[in-house]
C-alpha cells in the first residue's frame, strides 16, 4: 500500500506563489502596518480588480489578513490589509530574521483596529503611496527607501559621525518623524522626513515639532528637506505666517491635501512650498539638501512587536 504523500509545509506552499510584487507589499505592511485596498492598488498594480484577486489569493494562502472599519455614521471603509502569520514568517525568512512570535499576527491586527489614530497612520502612507504610484508610471523615477516611524524611536538613532554625543542618548527634544524617504529621479536622490498633519493638532504643537528639526539640524550633520503635508492652503498660511520670523536654517517644505486633490497630483510634482521664501513652488527632487551620506548612514527599521510599537 502506497504511504500518503507528507503535507506539504505552508510557509512552503506560501513562498512557492509569492511574486516579486507580493515580495513589496508584504515588506511595506511589515514595517507601516496596514494599507488598503486603493493604496495597494494605486502603488502596485494596473487595475483595482487585479489587485483584489491578488489580494483575495494572498488572504486565502493566510499571507495577509484583513479588516473594515465601521464609518461613525453608518456602513465601513473599505478592506484594510495587515500581515498575517505565514506573511510573517515569510518576510522574517526574506530578511534572515529569527522566527516571528506565534501570536504576531493576531495581536499586531488587534492594536492596528483598536488605534485612535489610524487615519493619521493611513494618511502619512499614502504620501509614499502616491510616491510608489509615480515610481510605477514614470521609468526614470524612483522610491528608493520607505522608512517607518518607528525607525526613528530609540534613543540615538539620529546621531551620526559629526553630530553632538549628547543624541547618543537623547531623545526628548529632537524629532520623530513619520515616515523619511529617498526619491531619484534620473540618477539624482533627495532623501527626506516626513511630517503628516490632519489638523486636529493646534498650531502651536506644528511649530514645536519644527523647533525639534531645527535643533537637529544645528546639532548634526542632517541637513534633509521635512516634508509638512497639511489638510488645507487656509493651515499652510497660517503655519509660514507663524515661521516667518523665526529665522529657520532648517529646510521646511509644505503642501496640502487642497492642492494635491484636484489636479491629482504627486507628491513628486512641483507642490512644494519652502518655508521663508517666495520662489513658488518646487519639485520633491528640486528641494534643497546638503547631507551626501543618506544611503550609507540611513536608520534601519526595527522590528515591531506585537502590538504595533516599535522594539
Amino acid at each position: 500500500m502506497r504511504k500518503p504523500l507528507p503535507a506539504q509545509d505552508p510557509l512552503l506552499r506560501v513562498q512557492a506563489s509569492i511574486t516579486a510584487r507580493d515580495d513589496r507589499l508584504l515588506g511595506w505592511l511589515y514595517d507601516h502596518g496596514v494599507l488598503t485596498t486603493d493604496q495597494i492598488a494605486t502603488a502596485l498594480f494596473p487595475s483595482l480588480d487585479f489587485a483584489q484577486r491578488r489580494l483575495r489569493r494572498l488572504t486565502v494562502l493566510r499571507a495577509t489578513d484583513r479588516f473594515r472599519p465601521n464609518r461613525a455614521y453608518g456602513g465601513s471603509y473599505p478592506y484594510h490589509y495587515v500581515l498575517d502569520q505565514l506573511g510573517y514568517d515569510h518576510v522574517h525568512a526574506q530578511r534572515g530574521l529569527g522566527p516571528p512570535r506565534r501570536d504576531q499576527a493576531r495581536r499586531r491586527k488587534q492594536s492596528l483596529t483598536a488605534r485612535p489614530d489610524l487615519p493619521h497612520l493611513l494618511g502619512g502612507n499614502q504620501v509614499f503611496i502616491d510616491l510608489a504610484a509615480h515610481d510605477r508610471t514614470h521609468p526614470n523615477s524612483r522610491l528608493d527607501r520607505w522608512q517607518p516611524a518607528s525607525a526613528f524611536h530609540s534613543p540615538g538613532v539620529l546621531y551620526r559621525e559629526g553630530g553632538n554625543p549628547q543624541m547618543m542618548v537623547r531623545l526628548k527634544g529632537l524629532p520623530r518623524p513619520d515616515g523619511a524617504g529617498v526619491w531619484t529621479e534620473h540618477g539624482r536622490s533627495v532623501p527626506f522626513f516626513l511630517e503628516y498633519d490632519t489638523g486636529r493638532e493646534r498650531l502651536d504643537i506644528l511649530t514645536e515639532k519644527i523647533a525639534k528639526y531645527q535643533r537637529l539640524y544645528d546639532m548634526s550633520t542632517w541637513a534633509w528637506p521635512v516634508l509638512f503635508h497639511l489638510p488645507s492652503a487656509r493651515r499652510e498660511a497660517n503655519l509660514h505666517h507663524r515661521l516667518a520670523d523665526i529665522g529657520l536654517t532648517a529646510i521646511i517644505a509644505t503642501t496640502t491635501a487642497d492642492l494635491r486633490t484636484a489636479p491629482r497630483l504627486s507628491p513628486a510634482d512641483q507642490v512644494w512650498q519652502l518655508t521663508g521664501r517666495s520662489t513658488g513652488r518646487h519639485r520633491l527632487i528640486d528641494l534643497p539638501y546638503t547631507d551626501t551620506r543618506h544611503d550609507s548612514e540611513f536608520p534601519t527599521p526595527t522590528t515591531p512587536d506585537p502590538s504595533g510599537r516599535a522594539v
